[in-house]
């Protein structure tokens, strides 16, 4: 049986959707956020030595990090949501898998460092730190996440998926980048509203919003 050390608003929610996806068995095991830092609880430590989620147990093993994931859960699935080798389909989706960590989530977290640095400040650095919170977000942050926006407006206009005509597991790894811009109202193009109308529009989705409880990406 596949345990999910599921961590609550978090990117394996990601994984609870794959699983509800591929048809495979799993058991769900929910971690609360600290409400003071919002981290993970240090109960995650016992299961993989970072404390970070997802991760996932399975058959003996313990898998972490969402790309790791997908391609170990994907491949018990007999290659499921995965095109078929050496097709431009697949390239694509390798690419994918990989930039969703890589290259789009970064700027997204240093939004949400930048948002925070300010209020958690001394009430005497305030006004400096929210002044430069504020220059390197609309310098750098902003730019960087307009920047990836233009780029997944321009590949789904070719396409209805990032790798195609077919969902594949890569939609699912871009779900929580593009749902997280979304939510922060930087502002999403025509062909990524319909993306994510169809994405959320899966059972699967659904069913994994079920199992997984409240889920709040921003």
């Amino acid at each position: 049986m596949i345990v999910v050390h599921h961590l609550e608003n978090s990117r394996s929610q990601r994984v609870l959707w794959l699983l509800e996806e591929l048809g495979l068995a799993y058991t769900v095991k929910r971690y609360a956020r600290d409400p003071a830092t919002m981290l993970a609880p240090p109960e995650l430590r016992a299961v993989h030595p970072l404390g970070k989620s997802p991760v996932i147990e399975a058959e003996g093993h313990v898998v972490a990090e969402t790309g790791a994931t997908v391609e170990f859960l994907t491949a018990r699935a007999g290659g499921a949501l995965v095109p078929p080798s050496g097709t431009p389909e697949r390239e694509r989706y390798s690419y994918f898998l990989h930039y969703a960590e890589g290259s789009a989530m970064p700027p997204l977290l240093l939004k949400l460092v930048f948002s925070r640095l300010a209020p958690g400040s001394p009430a005497l650095l305030r006004p400096l730190v929210r002044t430069i919170a504020a220059k390197v977000t609309a310098g750098f942050v902003d730019p960087e996440l307009r920047r990836h926006a233009a780029y997944w407006e321009s590949e789904l206009a070719e396409r209805p998926y990032f790798c195609g005509d077919d969902f594949t597991a890569a939609d699912i790894q871009m779900s929580f980048p593009l749902e997280a811009f979304c939510a922060r109202g930087t502002g999403a193009g025509p062909r990524l509203t319909e993306w994510l109308a169809r994405i959320h529009a899966r059972p699967a989705y659904r069913r994994a919003l079920e199992r997984g409880g409240p889920y709040a990406y921003a």
